[in-house]
């Protein structure tokens, strides 16, 4: 590539990063001067790449609002955070296209850039791996997805339909206060005109919806994550557990999964702790088999409130755990 060539593509991926810069700065930062500037803003225009001239004090040159330049022009430092983004982002659940959606953006910012670049990065999407979430990601609507963001910000109600887990539909009107993402699943969390209460709504089930023309206010100190994760812990399951674990409620929430137990204060009717220091944790699950283990980590001391059969479950890790310090043996 020629060097004024190369100037000129410069020139362009500094008009890509957005905002309107003064033929001086261009010059600095290509090296040349403001005159070479204004030639090659004309080499870019001959090749139908919509340079806007801005005029006054604060004047330069813009690309044209909405404009689209292929290929694709990334340093390197942009390539890997595109594609480590497009990557992270399906397996932790992020994506609410399909797998072939996010896959075929990967491809063609693969395909654009230098041959060197391409071959390490290929070498790290193979062999890097993630921690983040162990479930697989549901599709939805990208189109439900962005109306609601567009909701939320502008606080605007939306009416919507929506599927209940047991195949029910309704028709509501909802307040969207927030979009939360959460172990592969979105959500949206707000006023709730069925109910009358704040309720969280997953967006895979929501299949029509209309913004309406009135506006909302949020309450104060709202926290959308919050109360996703709260709503999640406390949904009915077959089986409810309640304890109570010595510690600060802080350090206990942080050892439990997030979205299935909820943990607060001990308190009497008048707002004070019947025991210090103590903390009740409640949560639902399906199944109680991998529950022990988890209290067992909690590195606190705690009593089981109810059910049953978690007791039992207790003693039996208790009697496996006290059999394998007694043994004493083993090969070498």
């Amino acid at each position: 590539m020629t060097r004024p060539t190369a100037r000129v593509l410069a020139l362009l991926e500094v008009l890509q990063s957005g905002g309107t810069r003064t033929v001086g700065d261009l010059a600095t930062r290509l090296g040349v001067d403001e005159r070479t500037v204004r030639r090659y803003v004309v080499h870019l225009a001959d090749l139908g790449i919509p340079v806007q001239s801005v005029r006054g004090r604060h004047g330069g040159y813009r690309l044209a609002p909405g404009f689209r330049m292929p290929p694709l022009m990334l340093t390197d430092d942009e390539a890997l955070a595109v594609l480590l983004g497009l990557v992270a982002g399906r397996r932790a659940g992020l994506v609410t296209t399909s797998v072939a959606a996010a896959e075929s953006a990967a491809t063609k910012v693969r395909r654009v850039l230098p041959e060197a670049l391409g071959r390490r990065l290929d070498a790290l999407l193979q062999t890097i791996d993630f921690t983040v979430n162990s479930r697989p990601a549901i599709e939805l609507e990208t189109t439900v997805l962005l109306q609601l963001a567009e909701a939320a910000r502008d606080r605007r109600p939306v009416a919507m339909s929506y599927t209940s887990p047991n195949g029910r539909r309704s028709e509501r009107t909802v307040h969207p206060y927030g979009i939360v993402v959460h172990s592969g699943r979105w959500y949206v969390t707000g006023a709730d005109s069925a109910s009358g209460e704040t309720r969280t709504f997953r967006l895979d089930r929501i299949t029509i919806l209309t913004l309406q023309g009135e506006t909302f206010d949020i309450p104060d100190g709202f926290d959308p994550a919050e109360r996703v994760l709260s709503g999640l812990a406390e949904a009915p399951h077959r089986h409810a557990v309640s304890l109570r674990v010595q510690g600060p409620a802080e350090q206990v929430r942080a050892q439990l999964p997030a979205g299935l137990a909820t943990v607060h204060d001990i308190v009497h009717v008048d707002g004070r702790a019947i025991v210090d220091g103590w903390v009740r944790v409640r949560l639902q699950a399906e199944r109680l088999d991998w529950v022990p283990a988890v209290l067992v980590g909690l590195g606190f001391p705690f009593v089981v409130e109810e059910p049953d059969e978690l007791r039992d479950l207790l003693r039996s890790l208790a009697a496996r755990l006290t059999t394998a310090a007694g043994t004493g043996t083993g090969t070498r």
